[in-house]
């Protein structure tokens, strides 16, 4: 009987490599996930149907059917339609969702199912079930609202004064249980407005975090992203969750492995550079080298923005490991 409960919480692509770390690991997984996302495949189905976006739950579910044996079902659950009327630029995987959703009226209830479906071991929980939007405050006062509208200008840093959801939303009853029960919740890495702190942002979640006796886990990202994090440091990264889930966080993990030159130049062309160590000497700060090798690519039809750089799978697994033990 497992008796070891983990939380991951962000969205997207972001968290995909934490939980297939964890999948292996003899614990009780769930995924907490943002639910604000507005571009792509995602936002076109949430436009159609009014239903709350499944693209990062998706992406989620699909992490979790990474061990042997299960490679069809996560091709199923990322396979991207590059042609046909209507069906160009698709995920699959989110049309799945989104028959659920529409046969159940329910999220929750939708995820449930597709993890019995496909017969994955550990639960995928939207951090709301309210249907929100993200809305951004600019520090030179315009607000605009839609995730998708960070990456609409991608040549200029902006920066970001807050983020909020709208309309105000509370929690999801099954993710603030998890939050209440885990002995580790891991946040991060992902997109910090718009994976992060909007996973954060619901009323309630600090408490459920006051709640729990759970050490929490800070994973740093790699690289800064121009139209949120420009020149946040590693400090900002973490003192902003510490902000957001109401207290300290245990360990900050930060990655200390090479980044190739070629990798840096084609980040720096878009001003977009490695987050900058200065954590300190801590015993709660944790550095190892994280760094896949292997770069990630897109099909030409996935018009959202994505990182090239991720953190390795087999690496974060021994980091997460020791903290498990």
């Amino acid at each position: 009987m497992v008796d070891t409960s983990v939380v991951v919480i962000g969205g997207g692509t972001g968290t995909f490599p934490v939980i297939s770390a964890l999948k292996k690991q003899a614990v009780s997984l769930t995924s907490i996930i943002a639910v604000s996302d507005s571009g792509g495949s995602t936002g076109r189905i949430r436009d159609e149907f009014g239903f709350q976006p499944v693209g990062d739950l998706r992406q989620a579910l699909a992490a979790l059917a990474q061990a042997d044996g299960e490679e069809w079902i996560r091709k199923i659950l990322l396979y991207r339609f590059e042609k046909g009327n209507g069906l160009k630029g698709h995920n699959l995987g989110n049309l799945i969702l989104t028959a659920l959703q529409d046969m159940t009226g329910d999220t929750t209830r939708a995820l449930e199912i597709a993890e019995k479906v496909f017969r994955l071991h550990g639960e995928v929980v939207p951090a709301t079930s309210d249907n929100v939007q993200l809305e951004i405050h600019y520090k030179d006062g315009e607000v605009i609202v839609g995730e998708h509208t960070l990456d609409e200008d991608i040549t200029t840093p902006r920066p970001i004064e807050s983020v909020q959801l709208i309309p105000q939303a509370t929690i999801n009853p099954k993710a603030a249980t998890a939050i209440q029960a885990a002995k580790l919740v891991v946040i991060g890495p992902g997109d910090y407005y718009a994976s992060l702190l909007a996973a954060l942002l619901p009323e309630g979640t600090k408490e459920a975090f006051q709640e729990s006796k759970a050490k929490v886990v800070c994973m740093v990202n790699l690289m800064t992203r121009l139209t949120q994090t420009h020149d946040m440091t590693a400090r900002q990264h973490v003192e902003g969750i510490e902000t957001a889930i109401g207290r300290k966080v245990d360990y900050a993990v930060v990655n200390n492995g090479h980044i190739p030159e070629t990798v840096l130049e084609l980040y720096g062309a878009h001003h977009e550079f490695p987050v900058k160590d200065d954590l300190g000497e801590d015993a709660s700060v944790i550095r190892a080298d994280l760094i896949s090798e292997e770069l990630s690519k897109k099909t030409a039809v996935d018009t959202v923005h994505r990182s090239l750089l991720r953190h390795d799978v087999n690496k974060v697994r021994q980091v997460l490991s020791k903290l498990l033990q």
